[in-house]
């Protein structure tokens, strides 16, 4: 059904963006703009509904789906949701998925004031916004991690000339596309979850997810958590973060010793919120299951509106002293005016990163923000791992490639790389010391005046 909404409304339910970054300013949003946004920022006809209190399978609760007119896909269920409710010794409402006929925008209005119903919001899309004796170093070309003395670069190099290379004791999850973890460059820091037995067909440590090794495909639903070529982006994250250096081959990381741990929740269509907040558990769940030593997670994505259930996510992530990375966006457009998120979101463990170039600009394309975005990183013309396709037709394999892309997509895994570094040498550190020593340790840019909150830039040197 075809509905005009008054930009009153429609800023309620959609955090006042579209999905180009323009606000809505006329009196009333028109039904072709109403389309857009369904089509471009979430999924159609679906919605997150939080209850508050347990109501699956209820009568309330099918009283509810009917009003509607909707049916339940699934219900969000996570061992991150589950520990955080024994926390606080009171369950939480179910979170479903639900499909509904009516639409997304008239389902949540219908819902707006039950009060049974804690939040109601689009199911969002979000997308990806990419001394050394490597070639690509020492040629000169990684300028992110100070190549040839680059001033702007995150002076990753004086790092690793004080031997201050990273640790295989911290972990990193890469919330993404998938990443080629059998990547020439990146193998060698592939992490593992602890609690599985590879290859078996069962879901040794209890998480609901089988062989989940090097992780796990939400948007697939499986463990088959590098796809080929396709996952070039989350691969691209990978090395810059952590690809192996010192080794005489491809490209350097941040941290050359360190572990990744894939989340792939973006897909060829994008990602959404129901399968981000998986992502974002998981790491949780691995943490304080597992006692693995996650750091940080790195969210090089964006798009959509606010969610609330998404920063719930996240904020149980913080608790598990998981840090959030964030990429500002690559619209060009001011965060503090028209918020971006996951970038945007308020919870203590977010860092918001904006992108500059080699000579110390910003970079056109990057989002920036005086109190929304934390600091700079090198985004513009990024070196990194890839997948490549070798061969053609049915005989084509995937090889490990090299190749320079530009966003905040890669200005962000310079700061991830940088928490890891810092966690390897403070071992024991809380993520707000973290996030502080970052934070704190930034250079001075007159380009970022202004525009991000700590007016500088990053630099691990003083590490």
């Amino acid at each position: 059904m075809r509905k005009l909404y008054s930009a009153l409304s429609l800023s309620a339910l959609l955090g006042v963006t579209v999905s180009c970054g323009e606000m809505i300013e006329n009196d009333l949003a028109t039904a072709d703009v109403v389309e857009r946004i369904t089509q471009e920022a979430f999924v159609p006809g679906q919605l997150l509904i939080k209850y508050k209190t347990a109501n699956q399978g209820s009568r309330l609760s099918q009283d509810i789906l009917s009003l509607i007119q909707a049916s339940v896909v699934e219900e969000i269920k996570t061992e991150a949701i589950s520990v955080a409710n024994a926390r606080k010794g009171t369950p939480s409402g179910d979170l479903l998925l639900v499909e509904s006929k009516l639409g997304t925008l008239e389902a949540i209005e219908r819902l707006r004031n039950m009060p049974e119903v804690e939040y109601a919001e689009p199911n969002w899309i979000y997308q990806h916004y990419a001394t050394s004796n490597d070639p690509y170093f020492t040629s000169g070309q990684l300028w992110g991690m100070s190549a040839n003395g680059n001033q702007f670069g995150s002076r990753a190099a004086t790092a690793w000339a004080a031997n201050k290379t990273g640790s295989s004791t911290v972990y990193v999850g890469i919330i993404d596309e998938g990443y080629m973890y059998t990547h020439e460059d990146l193998a060698a820091n592939a992490g593992v979850n602890p609690g599985e037995i590879p290859g078996d067909g069962i879901d040794n440590d209890g998480n609901g997810l089988v062989d989940d090794v090097y992780g796990w495909d939400f948007d697939g639903n499986n463990n088959s958590v590098f796809d080929g070529t396709g996952d070039d982006h989350g691969t691209h994250v990978a090395g810059t973060i952590g690809a192996v250096g010192g080794n005489g081959t491809g490209v350097a990381g941040v941290v050359w010793n360190v572990k990744m741990i894939g989340a792939k929740f973006l897909g060829s269509r994008g990602g959404t919120t129901s399968n981000a907040i998986k992502a974002v558990d998981y790491f949780t769940d691995l943490k304080t299951r597992h006692g693995l030593n996650i750091v940080a997670t790195n969210n090089s994505w964006g798009g959509g509106g606010y969610s609330q259930a998404l920063k719930d996510a996240i904020d149980r992530a913080n608790a598990a002293g998981i840090l959030f990375i964030a990429a500002a966006g690559n619209s060009g457009t001011d965060n503090d005016a028209t918020p971006s998120y996951p970038s945007g979101y308020t919870s203590p463990n977010v860092i918001a990163v904006a992108s500059i170039t080699s000579s110390g600009g910003l970079s056109s394309f990057s989002q920036f923000g005086a109190t929304s975005v934390d600091l700079g990183a090198p985004g513009s013309g990024i070196w990194s791992t890839v997948p490549v396709a070798v061969g053609k037709g049915k005989n084509a394999t995937v090889g490990s490639g090299y190749a320079s892309y530009n966003g905040t997509s890669m200005a962000t895994p310079h700061v991830t790389g940088a928490a890891a570094l810092y966690a390897s040498l403070n071992p024991g550190a809380s993520a707000t010391q973290i996030k502080n020593a970052l934070l704190s340790s930034v250079t001075p840019t007159p380009s970022l005046q202004g525009k991000v909150a700590t007016n500088g830039r990053l630099n691990v040197s003083g590490f």
